[in-house]
């Protein structure tokens, strides 16, 4: 059995990215409860595990295959060459993926170049409510809550989160397009509120984390959204 064996199956059988140091992780403790299993691979250190990988990408590349070794959300990932979706989705002709609506995929977006952000603070750029659409981003499993901002009554920080990077193919989010430049950009905010004796913060609700404004779904965006360059 060789590395490259040994990753290739782990790669096959995952259902998620896996990092170098997950692999490595893996491939050592192969046989730590059962002291009549040799485990060639007990030592093996995370950067053959690197080198190993951009090996398997550069064969898969020279000889074409039906799948492709791919890096995205910070690990690597066996996934089925896109030549071969027509002949894919004839196993599959009933499974459909959701598609997002507009007003979830502009929400996604400014969480995404902005996070950590508050949910008043989307608000204030898309002019309308976004209650209902986040609980549906973080549902599907792309937001999620990352703490609570240093404001009067510690409104809820959300940010993206891993599936997020792997639903959309990107291996952090640097390769956003024009990230830095838009994380830069001017966007309105809420209005903050003044301090005053503010009792057990954590207690208190948020005057962001209530719903305000329009629904989000049924409402028109503001022109104030994304900026467009």
């Amino acid at each position: 059995m060789t590395l490259s064996q040994a990753i290739e199956a782990l790669l096959f059988s995952a259902q998620k990215p896996l990092t170098t140091s997950e692999l490595r992780d893996t491939l050592t403790r192969a046989g730590d409860n059962d002291e009549l299993i040799q485990n060639e691979f007990g030592r093996v250190k995370e950067a053959e595990v690197a080198a190993t990988l951009g090996q398997l990408k550069t064969d898969y590349t020279l000889t074409p295959r039906g799948f492709q070794l791919v890096e995205k959300a910070g690990g690597w990932q066996l996934v089925s060459h896109p030549d071969c979706a027509r002949w894919i989705r004839q196993l599959f002709p009933e499974s459909k993926p959701a598609r997002l609506s507009p007003p979830a995929l502009e929400t996604l977006a400014i969480i995404a170049y902005r996070q950590p952000i508050t949910r008043a603070d989307v608000e204030a750029v898309r002019g309308v409510s976004v209650e209902g659409v986040l609980q549906n981003l973080m549902e599907r499993g792309l937001v999620k809550i990352s703490g609570r901002a240093e404001l009067p009554g510690r409104p809820l920080l959300y940010e993206t989160t891993e599936f997020f990077l792997e639903h959309f193919g990107l291996r952090n989010l640097a390769e956003l397009p024009n990230a830095e430049e838009l994380r830069t950009r001017y966007l309105p905010v809420a209005p903050r509120p003044p301090v005053t004796g503010i009792g057990d913060a954590d207690n208190q609700k948020s005057a962001s984390d209530r719903p305000s404004g329009p629904s989000a779904e049924s409402a028109t965006p503001a022109t104030a959204a994304v900026p467009q360059d």
